[in-house]
């Protein structure tokens, strides 16, 4: 390493930074702000103080950020307009004929993006085969007119087939560029692949962020310049960092910023296959990492939009340590998606804060102390998390505080529970054959308790999981992506034609580097059977080779679905992918003397129906190899780990806690029972 490294995650609730030096990692976790950038650089101050470093002797700084993810579940973007093939501009509303609750008679679809008002059509035609009508300059100029009147901030541009041939669509934004003064995103530069409503709805996501995104970057770029830092690098949904011109021109790439980071930084923490479970103050993120390798996706979605970028596969759920508990209007105890966020916080916060959440729970059944300070400063006020625990138990007819924080425990432990089946038994994995990476500031204190339900024997908790997102940033690669349909039997595909493709996608995810010297650039096809609604990703070697690829996909489809067809293969898509490796981080852990030496409390911690007195240790200062035996309380500043009875966990070389469950450790260690004896199951 010839000089430190920053990473820097925004969290909902705290902003988290790691500090890689050549003497190893420190840590600092900061209360977000309203402006992140402004939160940004009082963690990076602070990290830097921490570790007798100057600001401007960093070598790099790489940044995670929920801005764009903020912009679209909040509807907080730029105004944007629409431009499409006349008599296609509802495609926005049309959507699917897929309900997301099919027996719903009163679900509700979040509006688009974009408003009728501000969505306009030109008179232009192409077809799969190519142009048959070309777009007129003067119907580009009166949409121009319109445009401009209608006070638009920002451009999608996403007409009929555009992926196939964008001859059309390349002359509309170069129109709309000369004549308006906004950005224009354009859909066979944002996404060149089919599927209209998917294409306009990216498109428009873009469009919508773009602005958001340029203006928070250049807030974030000038306040590092002042402080001597060097431009930083952001992080994609993709789990690769870009530099911030490529993230200006592709800013709907940062919708899954930060969770991204920590699947990348759990892939780094441990070996094998692995759930990752990241659990901040708002949310908790689950994610797979197969043999070391991130599993990622090209359909996601945010605030129920779809997202149709390379991502990393994450199912996010509203459970996170800021979450509010309430009472529905059956009587049954719910958690989330609201969030108390940072401010005011949970009650213990002490900063005005008036609604039970996950973290009050955790004070009152001793997860957390009175003494805990978070993020190593933030004291907890117990007689505030009691108040309004009492009123919860009030509301949900329970017996006093201690029953509503076991309730608030089981539920969100339910919660949870959903959405990592959600990613393996929903997808035919069996959880028990994974081991569970707990991270965030609240994931260790519930991820003993989450695999308890699932039936999983081992979890890793690293020495940096508090911000594990932040550093994940400084061990993600450089990666890009491009994509293009090209959509024929894969019997019938011309080799030439394909290996033409191929090459200018790698041109293309080149050309989106700083060092494409060091870019490693692999392909992949989207194939399936003919007939078939959905594709699978498959390895692509070069020279092509029909063969090879039907094989692949054959094997592929097998693993997924659990058989294999006859029928003609089809290639649909293919896919470059450019990566260049990043550094490695020196990480070293010292511990202590003795474990007897790192205790620092003993207090009752609530587990199941009973109250157990449990020894709590200093984490930092645990020696290397011993084995603590359940129940047992391990803190540091970012994130407590809570070992439940029936557990044990031992220190390894790098300071990682791995928590293995006895054959004692019942089903459901840490959460007081199930789940449906307070959320009233289904109501």
């Amino acid at each position: 390493m010839t000089g430190p490294r920053l990473g820097v995650d925004v969290g909902g609730t705290f902003t988290d930074v790691v500090l890689a030096t050549d003497d190893g990692l420190t840590t600092a976790k900061v209360p977000s702000t309203p402006d992140q950038s402004e939160g940004v650089i009082a963690g990076v101050e602070k990290a830097c103080e921490r570790a007798g470093v100057a600001p401007e002797t960093v070598e790099s700084f790489d940044h995670a950020t929920t801005v764009s993810t903020n912009a679209l579940l909040e509807d907080d973007g730029a105004r944007t307009a629409l431009v499409t093939t006349a008599g296609f501009r509802d495609v926005l509303e049309i959507r699917r004929q897929d309900r997301p609750s099919l027996y719903d008679l009163d679900a509700t679809l979040p509006d688009p993006l974009v408003p009728r008002r501000r969505r306009f059509g030109v008179e232009e035609r192409a077809t799969p085969e190519g142009i048959e009508h070309e777009v007129r300059d003067d119907d580009v100029g009166h949409v121009a007119d319109r445009i401009e009147a209608a006070d638009a901030e920002s451009v999608a541009v996403c007409l009929l087939h555009a992926y196939a041939h964008p001859e059309n669509e390349r002359r509309v934004a170069e129109g709309l560029r000369e004549r308006l003064d906004v950005p224009v995103s354009v859909s066979h530069e944002v996404l060149a692949e089919f599927r209209e409503y998917e294409r306009t709805a990216t498109t428009a996501a873009n469009a919508y962020v773009t602005p958001v995104i340029d203006a928070y970057l250049s807030r974030l770029e000038s306040r590092a310049t002042e402080h001597g830092l060097p431009v930083p690098r952001v992080m994609q949904s993709n789990g690769g960092v870009a530099d911030a011109r490529t993230v200006r021109e592709r800013a709907v790439t940062t919708a899954l910023s930060g969770p991204a980071a920590g699947v990348v930084g759990a892939g780094a923490a441990d070996a094998g296959d692995l759930v990752t479970f990241d659990m901040g103050g708002t949310s908790s993120d689950v994610g797979i990492v197969r043999d070391g390798t991130v599993e990622r996706t090209t359909e996601g979605t945010v605030a129920d939009r779809p997202i149709r970028v390379p991502m990393v596969d994450v199912t996010t759920v509203g459970a996170g340590g800021g979450s509010v508990a309430w009472v529905d209007d059956g009587g049954a105890l719910r958690v989330g998606p609201q969030s108390a966020g940072s401010t005011p916080g949970p009650a213990c916060y002490g900063d005005g804060g008036t609604d039970p959440t996950v973290t009050d729970a955790a004070l009152a059944l001793g997860y957390l102390g009175a003494a805990t300070a978070l993020g190593g400063e933030l004291a907890l006020d117990a007689d505030a998390a009691e108040t309004v625990l009492t009123d919860l138990a009030a509301e949900a007819d329970l017996d006093g505080p201690l029953d509503a924080a076991r309730g608030v425990v089981r539920v969100v432990t339910a919660t949870m529970t959903r959405a990592v089946r959600a990613v393996t038994v929903e997808r035919g994995e069996d959880p028990r054959e994974f081991s569970l990476v707990g991270f965030g500031g609240a994931g260790p204190m519930f991820a003993a308790a989450l695999a308890a339900e699932l039936g999983v024997e081992r979890v890793v908790v690293p020495q940096t999981g508090g911000v594990l997102s932040a550093f994940g940033l400084l061990v993600a690669d450089e990666r890009h992506d491009a994509a293009r349909t090209t959509p024929r039997r894969l019997a019938d595909a011309d080799a030439e034609t394909v290996e033409t493709t191929l090459d200018t996608l790698a041109e293309e995810v080149r050309a989106a580097s700083e060092a494409p010297e060091g870019l490693a650039v692999s392909f992949a096809a989207d194939c399936r059977y003919a007939g078939q609604s959905f594709e699978l990703a498959v390895d692509l070697a070069r020279p092509f080779a029909p063969e090879t690829v039907a094989e692949r996909f054959h094997a592929v489809h097998e693993r997924r679905a659990g058989y294999r067809l006859d029928d003609p293969v089809e290639l649909v898509t293919l896919r470059a992918e450019g990566v260049a490796d990043r550094r490695s981080v020196t990480r070293s852990y010292a511990g202590g003397a003795s474990v007897e030496a790192a205790r620092v409390d003993t207090r009752d911690v609530w587990f199941d129906e009973e109250p157990r007195g449990t020894s709590v240790y200093d984490r930092e200062r645990l020696p290397v190899g011993e084995t603590l035996d359940g129940p047992a309380v391990c803190e540091q500043a970012e994130s407590t780990v809570v070992v439940p009875p029936g557990w044990d966990a031992k220190v390894r070389e790098d300071g990682a806690l791995v928590l293995t469950r006895g054959s004692d450790g019942g089903d459901s260690a840490g959460t007081g029972g199930e789940a449906s004896d307070i959320s009233g199951g289904d109501r």
